[in-house]
């Protein structure tokens, strides 16, 4: 089995979902006593929000190769990171870094596919609803990409660092969540993208009636699956 490297922390809640999730997949597959091989490196949020905020990305993108690179040293044979928004800086993380990295927005993009679905809606922070770092990922597998209007990414984010990433999960916002995803239906979206690592822990699948690719999910379980591959 290999050995998974996790960059996690941003923020905890969602890297607790990922670590339960890999290690659920290793055992459904190998039975018995089964656990995955992991090395997490969890940062400290506070700082690297601060640093998203003040629009200083490179400068958290620093941070976040120099974990990849503990990593590595610490004999991971290939890593994810356990957040959406940071991959933003993906090209500052793999820097300098000898073992694979695998994308969330990819693997994501694969399973929407494999559904036969062409448009999805996609839901996120502003930096990922707004960004072209993640929706280019998506396209260039040839889907075509919804995001809410304006005053909807700004609900949608602000419930995700106000709420989700202190562990709130309140019902009036999974309410708004959903008002607005009914609004993108309108807009003939086949499906959509938690894509942010948090969302998961307020929206499922049952609380809608189109198909819903949780990030956190599809991620967790295919780092877990490439572990167990010869």
């Amino acid at each position: 089995m290999k050995n998974i490297g996790l960059i996690g922390g941003m923020s905890w809640e969602s890297t607790l979902t990922y670590y339960k999730i890999i290690n659920e997949e290793v055992k459904r597959q190998l039975g018995g006593f089964s656990s995955a091989r992991c090395i997490i490196y969890s940062v400290d949020f506070d700082p690297i929000e601060k640093l998203q905020r003040a629009d200083k990305w490179e400068e958290s993108g620093q941070l976040l190769n120099e974990a990849a690179k503990s990593l590595e040293r610490a004999g991971a044979d290939f890593f994810i990171l356990c957040t959406n928004t940071m991959h933003k800086v993906e090209a500052q993380i793999v820097n300098g870094v000898n073992i694979p990295f695998y994308h969330i927005a990819e693997m994501t993009a694969d399973e929407i596919l494999a559904k036969g679905i062409g448009k999805i809606g996609l839901l996120g922070t502003i930096y990922t609803m707004e960004g072209d770092f993640y929706k280019s990922k998506l396209v260039e597998r040839g889907l075509e990409v919804v995001v809410p209007e304006k005053e909807d990414r700004e609900t949608v984010n602000r419930i995700i660092f106000g709420e989700l990433c202190m562990g709130r999960i309140d019902d009036n916002s999974r309410q708004q969540y959903m008002n607005i995803i009914s609004k993108m239906e309108d807009q003939d979206i086949q499906g959509v993208i938690l894509g942010c690592t948090e969302i998961g822990l307020l929206i499922k699948q049952s609380d809608l009636t189109i198909p819903v690719f949780d990030t956190t999910i599809i991620h967790a379980q295919k780092a877990a699956q490439l572990s167990m591959q010869e």
